[in-house]
């Protein structure tokens, strides 16, 4: 599970760079400064180094779904005050869920 949203996370970090232009309406949705958007491809690219250590370094990793947490509880607010409760809300919302119970759980401890 971490390995694939440390990928997911890496592709996010890149097409929020170029942005692409579904990126730029959703950010436009929610009524996010243009001049803040810069912000969003190194929080996705340090999420995705913090998932992808994992194996070695478990504490980062869970440290990243916690802040992975409140970064998607900062959307979740975002679309609603914008009242954008469409398919990017919900998948903010599956993200806040998917991070939040990552965070409470921890990563599964090799060995023992």
């Amino acid at each position: 599970m971490y390995t694939a949203l440390g990928a997911l996370m890496a592709f996010d970090a890149v097409i929020y760079a170029i942005p692409v232009p579904f990126v730029t309406r959703g950010l436009d949705a929610v009524n996010f400064p243009r001049r803040y958007r810069w912000i969003f491809p190194p929080i996705k690219a340090a999420s995705a180094v913090g998932l992808l250590s994992v194996h070695r370094f478990p504490a980062l990793a869970r440290l990243t779904t916690a802040m992975l947490t409140l970064y998607f509880t900062l959307a979740v607010g975002f679309h609603i005050r914008a009242r954008d409760l469409g398919g990017s809300a919900a998948a903010a919302t599956t993200f806040l869920t998917t991070f939040a119970a990552m965070t409470a759980m921890g990563p599964q401890q090799r060995g023992g």
